[in-house]
């Protein structure tokens, strides 16, 4: 048996061999690394203060999540998968470790709220003693604590009083509106923009009518709750992920000083500006924060298929950002708060469908899947023996990848990440850190904060050396809290937080 299986493993490898004849000449990986190695040599450090900051972050995209899309996207452009690109492998700082849905969800949250309780999303979420110690909601602090730009997300029913019909499900009672207090956010929303140009929006339709040039406001919710996966996603109904990042950088770039944004590829997008005070004058800055995707989600249920798609749909927006700005001015960070127990298999051949079968079978003479987990609900024995996945397509969305320790839900898993960095002062993001360094290496780089050295070289005062103005303080006038602080808090709680 076993001289059967080494001369079918034989077999498969020559009949699979496709890899291209510049491959397989020596010369051609000479080359290919006598080019990387220019370019790292060709590099100047690019010491200006950014402007704009993009950081984004995929929420449990570690590094087999990284590869295995790389991988997937190149397979989706028909090609063999392994040689393609990926945006993120631009960033000419790929060498830093971090040791470590709804616009009401806990990490857009923290930019905008004060909450006991991440699921305290309405007021309709909140127990009454936390009401009478003047404890509120998440969804209502964010149209009281901080100016909004632009919001895009998901979480209608949160924003309406209880028992509103949802205009895309009317129908759904669990879709309907979620406040017992009676208000209704959106339209208390518009009547705040009183002299501005501001739209809500739920349906493709009207947010693809939205002139960015013409709008100073963007409320757009897409989901009563949470947003559709991107396999998953009506084209008609739902804008992707790059749809909804173009326009809010359309949006936001529109002021002179620039903008922070955050896209987080975990549940939805957000957009949450604040009025800050920069020095001795009051300015507009833009910071949005941009909360998207299902990574995290999808690899809690043991779907492969469906976190890899959204690693890709992330990579483009990622693409589309950098199209947006100029990297002179603009400091761009991508990374994960934490990885998975996702495992990548060996020996599958060079082309090979990251989402299919190992060309080689177990001992107990069953074949199983390239990708798998650590724990999570594919975990699945019939009389002490695995499933058989000949006549099983694994490729689907709804495939659940097989797990060796049994579990409701994939767990967090406890490996380093990458960090990825272009733009000004991306030098900085390297090395073995811990988590928190990275909100501490923005700030530095945006002179925001008590350490000024590096805009004291400068010619010009930066434009993000701001602070927060907090808006529900009380009589005696404005009083701000520095970017510093409050930034870096909100940074490091994204990083931890999931």
């Amino acid at each position: 048996m076993e001289s059967k299986l080494a001369a079918l493993f034989l077999l498969l490898a020559f009949s699979s061999c496709s890899a291209k004849d510049q491959e397989e000449n020596p010369e051609f990986w000479r080359s290919q690394a006598r080019v990387t190695l220019q370019s790292g040599l060709d590099r100047k450090l690019n010491t200006n203060v950014p402007k704009n900051i993009l950081f984004f972050l995929g929420d449990g995209m570690g590094i087999t999540t990284y590869t295995a899309a790389r991988i997937l996207k190149g397979q989706l452009q028909n090609q063999t998968g392994e040689e393609t690109v990926m945006t993120m492998d631009t960033f000419p700082n790929s060498v830093g470790i971090v040791t470590a849905t709804r616009v009401q969800h806990a990490t857009p949250a923290i930019s905008y709220a004060h909450s006991a309780s991440r699921k305290w999303y309405s007021e309709g979420d909140m127990p009454e003693a936390a009401k009478k110690d003047g404890c509120t909601d998440i969804a209502s602090q964010m149209l009281k604590n901080t100016d909004i730009d632009v919001i895009i997300g998901g979480g209608r029913k949160y924003m309406t009083p209880r028992g509103t019909k949802d205009p895309e499900y009317p129908a759904d009672f669990s879709s309907r509106g979620k406040r017992k207090d009676g208000r209704n956010l959106i339209d208390e929303w518009q009547k705040m923009k009183i002299g501005k140009v501001a739209r809500y929006v739920w349906n493709q339709t009207d947010f693809s009518a939205v002139d960015p040039e013409t709008t100073d406001y963007l409320m757009a919710l897409f989901e009563p709750g949470e947003l559709r996966f991107e396999v998953e996603r009506d084209p008609k109904m739902d804008p992707s992920i790059v749809e909804t990042t173009e326009k809010a950088i359309c949006i936001l770039q529109k002021n002179p000083k620039g903008f922070f944004l955050l896209v987080e590829a975990h549940n939805l997008l957000t957009n949450v500006n604040f009025t800050i005070q920069e020095r001795r004058e009051v300015q507009e800055i833009c910071p949005p924060y941009v909360y998207r995707g299902h990574i995290d989600q999808a690899h809690y249920a043991g779907r492969a298929s469906m976190a890899l798609h959204e690693a890709v749909a992330l990579d483009y927006a990622i693409a589309k950002g950098l199209e947006l700005t100029n990297e002179e001015e603009t400091l761009t960070v991508v990374m994960a708060d934490h990885s998975h127990p996702f495992t990548f298999n060996g020996y599958p051949f060079r082309g090979q469908s990251i989402l299919g079968k190992s060309p080689l079978w177990a001992q107990d003479m069953l074949p199983y899947t390239t990708l798998m987990y650590g724990n999570g609900p594919g975990h699945k024995l019939t009389n002490g023996k695995r499933p058989d996945l000949r006549n099983v397509h694994t490729k689907t969305k709804d495939y659940v990848q097989m797990a060796a320790v049994p579990t409701d839900s994939a767990t967090h898993s406890g490996e380093d990440l990458a960090v990825l960095a272009r733009g000004p002062m991306a030098h900085l993001f390297q090395g073995v850190q811990e988590q928190n360094y990275i909100a501490h290496a923005m700030a530095y780089a945006a002179c925001v904060g008590a350490d000024l050295r590096h805009c004291q070289t400068q010619t010009e005062a930066p434009a993000l050396q701001t602070t927060f103005t907090d808006a529900g303080n009380s009589a005696g006038g404005i009083q701000g809290f520095t970017m510093h602080s409050s930034l870096l808090s909100a940074l490091m709680v994204v990083l931890v937080l999931m």
